[in-house]
């Protein structure tokens, strides 16, 4: 296999505990930089988990003209979803129910006491066919709200800010300037959905002085029946209505964050490259530490390859078992983790992806980091390292 004689396997393993301290500190490090690539890789796959699994490739979303980048600011009279119903063909109906989901949606200051801070936060007001439309909706905990009373995502108080106790089931909180019950928790398949806050249609309306809705979801038979609401609004131009598939609506947010996405791929960058450089640095320390040892082992008969290449095999444990440890502890504590931002809140993700990159990223770290000192240890006369100190 070889051309030459390598030094033995557990020779190179021998040598990491010949000198623990500097082991555990290089490990440790390594872990470090492991540990970062998959905290950024898991950013990157929670953010993109959660619009993928938000849009449902047969619901369509009517609203004004114009406000499908920003539904907030969409204004539709509160009984634009009978006339939908009416006039559309091919919406999904169960026992004589249309699955027409009229929504009044809105960011506004919440508070959890009348003395604490006010936070923004997301609230939805429906009626009961959003249950219908929005199929990944679950009611985990309480019940149907009732007037005055709301149902939060299980996300809602990382993008509140809170934590879970302060949203349970029976608390209060302020909305509008108006105390709410909480009746509920509902989770939605991981989608942005769980950021949010869910009230009754009217009691949003009553709070907010509004008698109108910002978007409809309808859900169709099928995929192939969504153009029939795009030709009604067409055709219908005195509404000035639009209508944009949910799909479509969340794919538009993946590529408004796509910078974001960009930024954190260059930290990933940035990071591995640092590590690298950190690899190198304690290689380098290392090979200078044992030149008259590698000097005794080329008097004895092993070349140079030989011993560039125990260099690296040395690294390589060193990483790969770095790489394995962040892993680990990536998985306890940020697998599931939810943090906030701009559109709610979402769950970091530490799948086959983020795992596979963090693991790959500690073996590329242990081999860029050892070649440059292996080529040093190939480089080294034998006669000055004899007589080196």
């Amino acid at each position: 296999m070889f051309l030459f004689r390598p030094l033995p396997w557990d020779y190179g393993i021998r040598n990491l505990f010949r000198r623990p301290a500097r082991s555990l500190l290089t490990l440790g490090a390594l872990a470090v930089v492991v540990f970062l690539v998959i905290v950024m890789i898991s950013f990157i796959r929670g953010l993109d988990a959660s619009l993928i699994v938000s849009g449902d490739p047969r619901v369509i979303l009517v609203h004004s003209l114009g406000a499908s980048e920003n539904l907030e600011g969409s204004t539709m009279p509160g009984s634009s979803s009978g006339l939908l119903r009416a006039s559309v063909q091919g919406i999904e109906t169960r026992l004589g129910q249309a699955y027409v989901s009229p929504e009044l949606y809105l960011g506004t200051e919440v508070k959890l006491t009348a003395d604490s801070a006010a936070t923004m936060g997301l609230v939805r007001g429906v009626t009961p066919a959003v249950a219908l439309v929005r199929s990944q909706f679950q009611l985990t905990a309480g019940a149907w709200p009732a007037a005055n009373e709301l149902l939060v995502g299980r996300l809602a108080a990382t993008k509140l800010g809170a934590s879970q106790a302060d949203v349970a089931v029976g608390n209060e909180i302020i909305v509008e300037d108006k105390t709410w019950r909480i009746a509920g928790v509902f989770s939605a398949g991981g989608s942005s959905l769980e950021s949010e806050i869910w009230c009754r249609l009217e009691d949003i309306q009553l709070a907010t002085k509004r008698q109108d809705v910002t978007l409809i979801a309808v859900k169709m038979q099928s995929p192939q029946d969504l153009p029939a609401i795009d030709e009604f609004c067409k055709e219908r131009l005195d509404l000035e209505w639009e209508a944009t598939p949910e799909v479509t609506y969340y794919a538009s947010l993946q590529k408004h964050y796509a910078p974001v996405r960009a930024v954190s791929w260059i930290i990933v960058g940035l990071i591995a490259g640092a590590g690298a450089f950190a690899g190198l640095n304690t290689m380098y320390g290392a090979v200078v530490g044992r030149v008259r040892e590698i000097a005794m082992l080329q008097t004895i008969g092993f070349v140079r390859r030989a011993i560039a290449l125990s260099i690296v095999q040395e690294a390589m444990l060193l990483a790969s078992s770095a790489a394995l440890l962040a892993t680990a502890v990536a998985l306890l504590l940020v697998n599931g983790a939810a943090i906030r931002f701009t559109m709610g809140a979402f769950q970091l993700r530490v799948d086959h992806v983020a795992v596979l990159t963090g693991l790959l990223s500690g073996v590329i770290i242990g081999v860029v980091g050892a070649i440059p000192p292996a080529i040093r240890a190939m480089r080294l006369s034998i006669v000055d390292a004899l007589k080196a100190i």
